[in-house]
């Protein structure tokens, strides 16, 4: 007789476990999903990426005005190369361009061939849309990048304010909002920036 009962149990518990939800309860659950889908997509994108526009073209020709980017920012220390987005203080808006050195080395441009070396290499700038042919107008060179700051440049180089202006100077790292690591738009330019 118990096993008939345990049977008979297990058998209603089969039944219940294959009747459908009503139709609200299924709909709350489809808006809980929902909602701690977008709660996470927050979060990540709040403290791991952020999403960018490229203004101008001073990172022409690696990056196009009107490019949407993803930027990473989470643990980031910036590196020699990596393209970032960083705040100038001095033309008071946000700036994206190309880390040249970061602290403690030394920045040497040569304004008639237009090389830039860091500390007595001259760069191999594949990227970079022509030699600089116009004349810093805030530092003397060679140069040695303080601590807690980073030199950079536009890939643009002659249509690019960065750390060569009086305006821009070097970067602290505390203005550093992150590295630009994949285009998102527009569709045909997806893809990982090098």
């Amino acid at each position: 007789m118990e096993n008939n009962e345990n049977e008979i149990y297990k058998e209603e518990d089969y039944k219940k476990f294959k009747e459908k939800k009503p139709a609200s309860e299924e709909l709350l659950e489809w808006l809980e999903s929902i909602a701690i889908s977008i709660f996470i997509v927050i979060l990540v994108f709040s403290f791991v990426f952020r999403i960018v526009i490229v203004d101008g073209d001073s990172m022409y020709p690696t990056l196009k005005n009107g490019q949407r980017l993803v930027i990473s920012h989470l643990f980031y220390t910036p590196k020699q190369g990596d393209i970032v987005v960083v705040n100038s203080k001095g033309l008071n808006k946000t700036i994206i361009k190309r880390v040249i050195a970061t602290e403690g080395q030394t920045v040497d441009i040569d304004f008639e061939t237009g090389n830039v070396a860091v500390d007595g290499e001259v760069l191999n700038e594949p990227y970079i849309n022509e030699r600089i042919a116009t004349i810093s107008d805030g530092m003397t060179y060679p140069v040695v990048v303080p601590k807690d700051t980073i030199f950079v440049m536009g890939d643009n180089r002659n249509h690019s304010t960065d750390s060569r202006s009086s305006l821009v100077g070097f970067i602290s790292t505390d203005d550093v909002l992150g590295k630009a690591v994949f285009r998102i738009y527009p569709f045909n330019c997806f893809g990982r920036i090098k």
